[in-house]
């Protein structure tokens, strides 16, 4: 069979959809079948994912999928890093995964150091140092007794992927967001799992992307209407790793944002940096399909955008972001400029006046309006995105010719822009569902109806896909605070 359909559960931190690609070694087809909120729940012990509901929204979906005429040939599933589900013997799951939002996590930070100096964790695991990291979660996890009733750990994915197949896996490109992978070996850090005095028979072996988990459970079939014949694969489980692949990127001369709730902003490598000068930047080294490495650096991203949004609805003002993006442009630049990344802005909560307070400490003029917010926050979000580029550049040694943003990002006109001048490199945007196009073509070649590396799997994107390029605009101002 020379095509066929694939459905992608995509997970984003503030909404899922499942959508299904038609693809054929010349073509991709991409449509949205099902949408869905993913919104947090606070509970007396702290901040939760509704897993449940998601689980629930994505049989929905893949109902919807299975009336498509022609069948449903695989499903693969990708969603945010670092949180986790824990299974009883049992495979019952202890209660709802804990958002990486949930500030437990903070205290463990200097218990595991204490233990495993962050030097020598950054040398075995080459992951960036983050409150929100998995290392963290489970360290503030010891002596509970769900980890102590616990048989099994599941990232997010593969937490889903087992109640739709009831075979419990271990994603690679995902499980190595969790700061105990062991960045050469790509096997978990035993020493460091039992260092922690975390129970080390609880983590299933890691996994390559393109493996075949299943098919569906019975269960599911029947609630769904999908036959036996459709699998479930593993894909670059972290949405990262999945939008990398659908980067329209000829060479490996390229820098990639993928662009959401957060920005991943770094190079594609064949092998991790370790140096201590990688670390001290705050690099991160994440698996990427074919065993790739995703050289990269967290910022905050457009959550500060979404919780403004959500504070000003909060307030009884429905901003028309399209409208506000528009007057922000508006606005001559050289304005106030903010560290996004500040961990004042990690929690949610009203982020106007976060922003407002980070521009006054800092001797900074206080935007004045909504629109002076949203132009601080996407020229902040910019310059960010400017230094994290230059020191891929400088720690790898790879060379950067133009930048692709990909993701949600890629629709704000205004931040693509803003991201060619701060760079001063040309920007090509889209696609904005590079995320499920990576996912839907790790399966298809899982099929045999792609063949190829990488690079190969670029060309199909390239052939069907359209970025919008932006060239950089040279200011004195720009210069300046890219620069700085």
């Amino acid at each position: 069979m020379t095509s066929g359909a694939f459905a992608a559960v995509d997970l984003g931190a503030s909404s899922g959809r499942v959508m299904v690609a038609e693809v054929s070694p010349t073509s991709l087809e991409l449509v949205e079948l099902h949408r869905f909120a993913n919104t947090p729940v606070a509970l007396p012990d702290g901040l939760h994912w509704d897993v449940e509901r998601l689980y629930q929204e994505i049989l929905s979906g893949l109902g919807q999928a299975a009336r498509l005429p022609g069948g449903l040939r695989g499903i693969g599933i990708d969603s945010w890093g670092v949180d986790y589900g824990l299974l009883d013997e049992e495979g019952i799951l202890l209660g709802n995964p804990y958002h990486y939002r949930d500030e437990r996590s903070i205290v463990a930070v200097t218990a595991v150091h204490q233990a495993i100096p962050q030097r020598a964790l950054y040398s075995r695991t080459g992951i960036q140092f983050m409150p929100i990291n998995t290392i963290y979660q489970l360290a503030a996890d010891r002596g509970s007794a769900r980890l102590a009733a616990a048989g099994s750990f599941v990232m997010i994915p593969d937490l889903l992927g087992y109640w739709l197949t009831g075979v419990i896996a271990a994603e690679v490109t995902n499980a190595s967001t969790t700061g105990l992978l062991d960045a050469q070996t790509r096997s978990w850090a035993q020493d460091l799992v039992t260092g922690l005095g975390l129970p080390a028979g609880i983590f299933p072996s890691p996994r390559r992307a393109g493996e075949v988990v299943g098919p569906l459970r019975p269960a599911v079939q029947a609630e769904t209407g999908i036959g036996e014949n459709t699998v479930v694969s593993l894909v670059g489980s972290h949405d990262t790793a999945s939008a990398v692949v659908g980067i329209p990127a000829a060479g490996d001369r390229f820098a990639y944002i993928a662009c959401g709730t957060w920005s991943l902003v770094g190079v594609e490598l064949e092998k991790p940096v370790l140096s201590e000068a990688s670390r001290a930047a705050n690099f991160t080294n994440e698996v990427g399909v074919d065993g790739r490495v995703r050289y990269l650096r967290n910022v905050m991203g457009l959550w500060l955008l979404q919780e403004s949004i959500r504070t000003w609805e909060r307030d009884g003002y429905a901003p028309d972001l399209a409208s506000l993006i528009e007057a922000a442009a508006e606005i001559r630049g050289g304005g106030p400029v903010i560290d996004p990344d500040g961990p004042v802005f990690l929690a949610p909560g009203d982020m106007p006046s976060r922003v407002a307070d980070a521009c006054r400490e800092s001797g900074q003029p206080v935007p004045a309006s909504r629109a002076e917010i949203v132009r601080c926050i996407l020229d902040s979000l910019a310059a960010a995105y400017a230094r994290a580029v230059a020191d891929a550049m400088r720690l790898s040694g790879r060379p950067v010719d133009v930048i692709h943003l990909v993701g949600g990002g890629a629709r704000n006109v205004l931040l693509c822009q803003l991201t060619a001048d701060a760079c001063q490199l040309p920007v090509a945007a889209g696609p904005v569902e590079a995320t499920a196009i990576g996912n839907v073509l790790v399966q298809a070649r899982a099929a045999g109806i792609l063949a190829g590396d990488l690079d190969a799997l670029r060309d199909l994107v390239r052939q069907t896909q359209e970025p919008r390029r932006f060239e950089p605009r040279l200011s004195a101002a720009v210069l300046g605070r890219a620069a700085g």
